[in-house]
This record gives C-alpha cells, sequence and structure tokens, in this order.
C-alpha cells in the first residue's frame, strides 16, 4: 500500500509555495519523494525557508521568482521553465489572491487582478504543462479551490467568481485529458488559518461564527493539505478524475 503513495523520482511543480498551503503541500510533496520545483512572486531564488525545508526532507527544490498575473512574465518564465525542466509529472496550480470590497463598489482593478492570478494563470500553466503529460501519457494536476467554488462569499465577488470558474475548469480538462493518462481534480480549503483569512480571524463576529458552523471546531492548518495533495499526486489516485476534494473541517456538510 505505501508504494501507492510514493512520489519518488517524480517532479512536481509547485506556484505560490512561499507561504501557507503551498508551502506545506510542496513539504508534503517532498516528504513523499518529489523533487520540488517552486514559483511565485516573492520567492528568493537561493536560501528561501521552503528551499531549505524541502532539501531537509533529501530532495531537490529549484526556485523561480515570477509574477504569474503579469501574461508577458507568466509566457517568459513558461518557456525557461520548459528549457530547464523538460519533464514535469505534477502540477500544483495553487498561486492566488483574494481582494476585498462589497460588490458595488468592487473596481475594475481588484476583478482584473484578482482574475489574472486565480483563473487565468493556471489556465495557461495546465494546458501548457498539460500538453506535455498527454504526449508522455501521463501526469496529475491538481488546483486549489475554495470553498467559494460552491458558495458565494461576501465582499468577494471577484474571487468567487476565480474560484467558481476553476470547478468548471477543472471538470474540462477532466473530461479531455482522463483517457489520455492525465488526472486533472482540486482541493477546495475550507477557513484556513492563513494570509488569506487574516482578515476574518481579526474579527471577532465573524470568527466566532464561522467557527460555529464548523464541525471540526478549529481553523484549519496548512499541514493539514500535506495528505490531500500527496493522494491527489500519486498512483493511488488514478482513477480519480474531475473531482474536488473538501478539505474544510466538515463545513459543507453542514
Amino acid at each position: 500500500m505505501a508504494t501507492l503513495f510514493n512520489l519518488s523520482g517524480k517532479t512536481a511543480l509547485v506556484t505560490g509555495c512561499n507561504k501557507g498551503i503551498g508551502k506545506a503541500m510542496a513539504i508534503g510533496l517532498a516528504e513523499a519523494g518529489a523533487n520540488i520545483i517552486g514559483v511565485s512572486g516573492s520567492l528568493e531564488l537561493w536560501g528561501s525557508d521552503i528551499e531549505k525545508q524541502v532539501l531537509a526532507t533529501g530532495r531537490t527544490f529549484k526556485a523561480y521568482a515570477a509574477d504569474l498575473s503579469n501574461r508577458e512574465a507568466l509566457h517568459v518564465f513558461l518557456k525557461k521553465l520548459d528549457e530547464e525542466n523538460p519533464v514535469i509529472d505534477i502540477l500544483i496550480n495553487n498561486a492566488g489572491m483574494i481582494m476585498r470590497k462589497p460588490a458595488a463598489e468592487h473596481p475594475d482593478e481588484y476583478w482584473d487582478k484578482v482574475l489574472a492570478l486565480n483563473l487565468d494563470a493556471p489556465f495557461i500553466i495546465a494546458r501548457e504543462i498539460g500538453k506535455k503529460m498527454i504526449e508522455r501519457g501521463s501526469g496529475k494536476i491538481i488546483f486549489t479551490c475554495s470553498l467559494l467554488s460552491f458558495q458565494g462569499g461576501i465582499n468577494v465577488p471577484g474571487y468567487a467568481a476565480s474560484k467558481g470558474a476553476l470547478s468548471s475548469l477543472i471538470k474540462a480538462l477532466a473530461n479531455e485529458w482522463a483517457s489520455k493518462g492525465v488526472n486533472v481534480n482540486g482541493i477546495a480549503p475550507g477557513y484556513i488559518a492563513t494570509d488569506n483569512t487574516e482578515a476574518l480571524r481579526n474579527d471577532p463576529e465573524r470568527s466566532a461564527s464561522i467557527l460555529s458552523r464548523i464541525p471540526a471546531g478549529r481553523w484549519g492548518e496548512p499541514e493539514d493539505f500535506k495528505g490531500p495533495v500527496v493522494f491527489l499526486a500519486s498512483e493511488a489516485a488514478n482513477y480519480v478524475n474531475g473531482t474536488i476534494l473538501t478539505v474544510d473541517g466538515g463545513w459543507m456538510g453542514r
């Protein structure tokens, strides 16, 4: 059974790996045996904390710094990535952002910036890496979704739209690529203690309201995503296609 979850010899690209859920996912994949390629707009090319933690597992780490919300910079990154790393077995499309303002006051700049990073970039990266996976007949692509892939949220229309769209994108890609050996799935975090939820956790009323609905009775932690991402990236998930795994302490069951 352990061999089903063994990622030795695999290479995983993790976007938004510098902190939070993405960082925990990268470490979890490395602990399962995968070598890691990390990209983030703020990632140090050498000596970052994520690099040190991955290297401590005995795996390799290669860093790229790129603003994935900038279309030109994204394509420059992808060209360099392909030249230097011709085989990527696992893609974790995790990078994302949230900008809060009521819908009636939500400016074009918020909408454009959030959609560019949360939806446009993941599709383009999946398309470019996915076509190589199709040629080889194997690969795992995992998108970081959200509870707002299913719900509407409050004061985050751009974020909700982007994460809702990811839900359909996952199904669309899975429909085309499952027969070609490429598994496309998503992970939907619940309310997790990260930078994205700091405003909610600092609001006593919202925080209490959220916690009262979570059956597990706590905010999630980034480390809660190590197991789920390893599962979806491994042979254990070979017959899992087009699904979104909720990691939410039971929120969606209420």
